[in-house]
């Protein structure tokens, strides 16, 4: 009987998934890197989300490991190169937490365009600052998507539906122009400059350089806005910082950081920014979602010989 270990939080569905296609399943959260290099050769499968490593150590130290299944989209958290050394199959499970992080991206918007975090916090101190938070209106703007996979393209649903123009840079956008007949990638360069909002829904580039620092700053509209719930370091988070308090931009929004977890960190206490710890697809659905398609996509692994979502 296969053995998989869980080394993150995940929901119960998953275990009941495993049994039932009978899989032997253990929960150990919070390993530290050594605890799980130390047993990682007694599983056949290891189950993550975004807190666990998956080094090239701990890979390598997995004799029996044959699969890593990531309970979620990004594995920059997974050494793929060892995975492939080691002929370890690593799966995702794309499109399980896309209209989460959707509506994260969508909230961090709302958010900065209304100053609802700084007129919260003026009101629970009995302050009454009508006139300090005069916002902007979605309407007629337009948004600039970086990127456009599952995320992309529902955010960019959801533009639509509130009024926003909307543009997209994205190599993959060619095979989604049927779904979006009216839409038309442009180059990076037009988009920062035409663009009231950037959104950033990519990948880090293979060069792991920002996408955006201090030179596309200066080209974006004195009153846009930056949000990213893709990845970390896609802009430069000390030219951000100097950009939100020299006024050349109005303001960001991020949920993911260059590195994580963001115990500290140079953009803290930035003004016009508003900050979440990584919580974008952390939703009560997404999570009963991904953990019973990890499962069911382990499952057939071992008991069809099936590789779904392999990456």
């Amino acid at each position: 009987m296969p053995k998989i270990l869980i080394s993150d939080a995940l929901s119960n569905l998953a275990n009941e998934v495993f049994e039932r296609n009978n899989i032997e399943v253990d929960t150990q959260t919070d390993l530290t890197p050594s605890e799980l290099k130390d047993i990682i050769n007694q599983y056949d499968g290891l189950v993550v989300r975004s807190a666990t490593k998956a080094t090239d150590e701990i890979i390598s130290a997995g004799s029996k490991l044959k699969i890593i299944g990531r309970a979620g989209a990004g594995v920059d958290n997974i050494d793929l190169d060892s995975a492939k050394k080691n002929n370890v199959i690593v799966m995702n499970t794309p499109g399980g937490n896309t209209n989460a992080t959707a509506e994260h991206t969508l909230s961090l918007l709302l958010s900065l365009y209304r100053s609802i975090p700084d007129a919260s916090y003026g009101t629970h101190q009995g302050l009454w600052e009508k006139k300090k938070f005069k916002g902007l209106e979605l309407k007629g703007k337009t948004l600039g998507i970086i990127g456009f996979g599952n995320v992309g393209a529902r955010f960019a649903e959801m533009a639509l539906a509130l009024g926003i123009n909307v543009t997209v840079c994205s190599e993959s956008f060619p095979s989604r122009q049927k779904d979006f007949p009216n839409f038309a990638s442009i180059d990076l360069s037009e988009l920062i400059s035409n663009s009231d909002i950037i959104s950033f829904h990519c990948k880090p580039p293979k060069d792991g350089k920002a996408i955006i620092s201090m030179s596309q700053l200066k080209l974006m509209k004195k009153n846009s806005v930056i949000i990213n719930t893709a990845r970390g370091g896609l802009v430069d988070e000390n030219d951000l910082k100097k950009a939100l308090e020299e006024g050349i931009i109005r303001g960001a929004a991020l949920d993911v950081f260059s590195n994580e977890p963001a115990k500290s960190n140079v953009l803290f206490d930035t003004p016009n920014l508003i900050l979440t710890p990584h919580i974008a697809a952390s939703t009560v659905e997404a999570q009963l979602v991904v953990a019973e398609q990890i499962a069911e996509q382990i499952s057939d692994y071992f008991n069809k010989g099936e590789v779904k979502n392999s990456v």
